[in-house]
């Protein structure tokens, strides 16, 4: 737990956390002497040794003092390193997120990092300010008190010693049991949350197919399993604490018991007896302290190491200097092959090279892998085999920023800021001029929306963009896209979904975006394939056709089938000179 609360705080706090864990140690050791410091003024006042016991007393009130102000500074500290946690972990989480490759993010670990940004958060502060310090403490103290049983008496000493190995056990079982079942809770909860999120998210979908009438199976689902695993959190981890504490009262039993045979053979007097078992209590005490406070601590290590795991998944790898590029606005795959994790290849030996102010179009049946090419443009994952190169220089060559100031992305399903529809358009370029905005939203059709919104430029678009259609997004993040001026512009399927009236806006604003970058588009419209200068077939992750719209149709191979399917789908002819529109 040491090494995570050191990956947790950052190696700049390590010293911190190393000083207060030293004056933790120190006023548990202090306590456990304070403690032994009552058998010899017992055993004095009960002989009736004022002077001897008034002496010994001196010396517990030092002690006591030494024990307060240790106690004050481990708590002091401890408190420090709560407040530490709060201010700086969320700084240092974001700082974190933003050098992790964006393929990292799904749906399954945004929910967990959800849950550890907020709850995780509060369990990880209690480990300095209400944790740590009584398992500590009940640990080191009744330690403190066996070694001084062994200067008094070495067979309660052993005694107590013995007892160490059993109590130390059926506690780490204990709090075994219950990291484990928190485990599950949380992951059922997990589960739930974004179980309810995507009910709430998919309303339209559920009530178009009457999905919402009798329940959204997979919530009821996740919500009885986060119920079930409540209950199996309280109904097996309650024995569990009831055995640990029953071991502790067993560790008294065993040390009355034998401080009373003792007593019975002579080996001790009456009075050392009572002192003795008076320490003895002072034994058990912190240890059942301890084992009520295992099964938080263990919780909180649990919602630990979900924060260590975080922190410790390992960043984009950045060249210490970014390259110069050689070829702005060009792109190229030399021999790339990919598999995502853990599952199959989804490129294969792929190859092709778009120059400058071109413009490439990708087709294929759906998993054959138009959209990774993208993902590996932008870095989402790095290639298996191969090298992909923006600007004639591979990307693993160039820092984070200055790749993406070569690339635009407008993907099919555009997500909006809960914000002004200037603002979402900003994105592409916050410094923008208020003229560069008004004419990147001329050109991408966004003008006509502003013309009939209540508020013009500052009206509010909802969360995701709720209050526009789906074209309407797509054309702001098309304007986004004009308004950034980036060499390089990937459209994922983005007309896809549209009206005959928002295709017609995309398409100009895409023959805009072809007059100054380099477009690379995955597309299954006619008209937007035809206008490509070139034509790239995949197939189960392989090149398997490139070239011009005629000369594709010329070969009658796997290009020529798509297209007149298209057509037939579409009810509508195309001859095979058809100009691009």
């Amino acid at each position: 737990m040491i090494r995570s609360l050191v990956t947790l705080l950052g190696p700049a706090h390590a010293p911190r956390l190393y000083r207060y864990l030293a004056w933790l140690v120190t006023s548990a050791v202090l306590q456990g002497l304070a403690v032994a410091l009552l058998v010899p003024i017992l055993h004095a006042l009960f002989a009736g040794d004022l002077p001897t016991a008034m002496a010994w007393l001196a010396g517990l009130a030092a002690m006591v003092v030494l024990t307060c102000i240790a106690h004050y500074q481990q708590a002091m500290k401890g408190f420090a390193l709560a407040l530490l946690v709060l201010t700086t972990l969320h700084d240092r989480l974001g700082q974190h997120l933003v050098s992790l490759p964006l393929g990292w993010f799904n749906s399954e670990k945004v929910g967990r990092l959800s849950r550890s940004a907020t709850s995780g958060t509060l369990m990880v502060t209690g480990l300095f300010a209400h944790y740590l310090g009584p398992v500590v403490s009940g640990v080191v103290v009744p330690a403190t008190v066996a070694l001084t049983l062994f200067v008094f008496d070495w067979r309660l000493g052993l005694t107590a010693v013995l007892c160490a190995p059993l109590i130390y056990f059926t506690h780490h079982w204990s709090a075994a049991a219950i990291g484990s079942n928190d485990a599950r809770v949380e992951a059922a909860a997990t589960l739930a949350g974004n179980r309810v999120v995507e009910f709430a998210r998919y309303q339209q979908v559920l009530r178009a197919f009457g999905r919402t009438q009798d329940g959204y199976a997979p919530l009821q689902a996740a919500n009885q399993a986060q119920k079930l695993a409540g209950g199996s959190m309280l109904s097996q981890t309650f024995p569990k604490l009831l055995a640990g504490g029953l071991t502790v009262q067993l560790a008294f039993a065993l040390l009355v018991g034998v401080g009373i045979a003792l007593a019975a053979h002579g080996e001790i007097d009456a009075i050392q007896l009572v002192a003795l078992l008076a320490l003895a209590a002072r034994f058990v005490g912190p240890l059942a302290e301890a084992a009520a406070r295992s099964g938080l601590l263990r919780m909180a290590g649990n919602d630990l190491d979900q924060w260590v795991g975080i922190l410790r998944e390992p960043p984009l790898p950045e060249p210490a200097v970014s390259q110069p590029l050689s070829a702005p606005g060009s792109l190229a795959f030399e021999q790339v092959s990919f598999a995502y994790p853990s599952g199959p290849t989804v490129l294969r030996d792929l190859t092709f090279n778009a120059p400058a102010h071109s413009m490439t179009a990708i087709v294929g049946a759906s998993g054959s892998g138009k959209t990774t090419v993208t993902r590996l443009l932008m870095r989402f994952f790095d290639t298996s085999e191969g090298s992909v190169k923006v600007g004639g220089v591979d990307v693993r060559e160039l820092s984070s920023e200055a790749l993406m100031a070569q690339l635009s992305l407008v993907m099919q399903d555009v997500y909006l800021f809960d914000d002004s529809l200037e603002a979402n358009i900003r994105v592409g370029s916050p410094d923008a001029s208020a003229r560069a905005v008004a004419e990147a939203a001329r050109l991408a059709g966004v003008d006509e929306i502003v013309a009939r919104l209540p508020q013009g430029w500052n009206t509010p678009v909802g969360e995701g963009g709720a209050s526009l259609s789906g074209g309407e997004r797509q054309r702001v993040s098309l304007a986004r896209a004009l308004l950034k001026r980036a060499p390089i512009v990937l459209l994922d399927e983005a007309t896809a979904a549209l009206d005959p009236h928002n295709e017609a806006f995309v398409q100009a604003a895409i023959r805009s975006l072809m007059q100054s970058s380099t477009v690379l588009v995955i597309a299954h419209r006619l008209p937007t394939i035809m206008a490509a200068d070139q034509i790239l077939v995949l197939d189960a992750g392989r090149l398997v056709e490139s070239g011009t719209h005629a000369h594709l149709l010329g070969l009658n191979g796997r290009y020529a089938g798509f297209w007149h399917d298209r057509q037939r789908a579409g009810g509508w002819r195309l001859n095979a000179q058809a100009q691009p529109c």
